[in-house]
């Protein structure tokens, strides 16, 4: 049957907001890197090298967010969104392999801490507040898994910053540096746990699960209660890049319609999926003696 296509008119939003958050944390990366030596903190030049991640993982997924709006074509027959799907992908693993790195290095120093230069670090981490959060605030208005991935990056950064002002105000008044190197497993191990539910998220979206099972139940609901609709069947519904969705169909029909019955159950058809939209929609109608060609399916 016909094939429907959506169009989104806000699709430059995404890029446009990874690229502001990309230009905040490259630039406030390098004010870290030197921070960090001058105020002798390990903790500040770690979340340096961390921060440098985020800006590599940003400017991936600035990159592949704006292919992921380029018209599909001959070779990429449904566009490029699931390209979006690839950059969340690496940037969970980045996020990962950091998260990672962080713990490694912190967990020597809590038998070996050292006292770094305090009122550097609250200064420090006053502007990393500010600058992390509104980057993360304004990647909070986005939907697709990249954006949300990247997300967690900045607000690691934000609830590391919030740890470094912790410790930076405490060592003004005693001297107790292990509280560094403590709260950056903490807040460390946090985000970890969340970056992994969304990179199930993200590798189920990969296999082409059914990114909500009860839309899916739904939709066969919707269409197996039209008229002269005996069965439904190869209901497909998958996910380009957990916000464009794609769904495939087969329809039995009861009895052979008459040409007007058919229009009529185009309009109702387009009409039950209206409510749930989608990109792309593949419908096909079976006829009473057809033999569905994708039995083997």
């Amino acid at each position: 049957m016909g094939h429907h296509h959506g169009h989104d008119h806000s699709k430059d939003m995404p890029s446009s907001r990874l690229g502001w958050a990309f230009l905040l944390n490259f630039v406030f990366t390098i004010i870290e890197f030197i921070g960090g030596i001058l105020t002798n903190s390990t903790a500040i030049l770690a979340d340096a090298v961390h921060d440098l991640g985020d800006s590599m993982s940003l400017g991936l997924a600035w990159v592949l967010n704006k292919l992921g709006n380029k018209e599909a074509n001959h070779s990429f027959t449904y566009g490029y969104k699931r390209l979006n799907l690839v950059g969340a992908f690496l940037n969970a693993v980045v996020l990962i392999a950091g998260s990672v790195w962080i713990v490694m290095t912190a967990i020597p120093r809590l038998w070996e801490p050292q006292m770094p230069v305090a009122d550097g670090m609250i200064a420090l981490a006053v502007l990393g507040i500010a600058v992390n959060g509104f980057a993360a605030y304004k990647l909070s208005q986005g939907k697709t898994l990249n954006e949300r991935v990247i997300n967690w990056h900045l607000l690691e950064d934000v609830l590391g910053w919030v740890a470094v002002l912790i410790v930076g105000i405490v060592l003004l008044f005693v001297d107790w540096p292990i509280l560094d190197p403590i709260l950056s497993i903490a807040f460390t191990l946090f985000i970890l746990l969340n970056v992994f539910r969304n990179l199930w998220a993200t590798l189920k979206l990969f296999v082409q699960a059914s990114p909500d099972q009860e839309t899916y139940q739904a939709v066969a609901e919707s269409l197996q209660e039209l008229p002269n609709i005996a069965s439904v069947h190869h209901l497909h519904f998958w996910s380009l890049d957990g916000e464009s969705h794609v769904l495939t169909a087969h329809l039995v029909l009861a009895r052979n319609p008459t040409d007007d019955e058919r229009c009529e159950l185009k309009e109702r058809i387009d009409a039950a999926l209206a409510d749930y939209q989608l990109s792309h929609t593949t419908i096909e109608l079976e006829y009473p003696n057809d033999i569905c060609r994708d039995s083997s399916a």
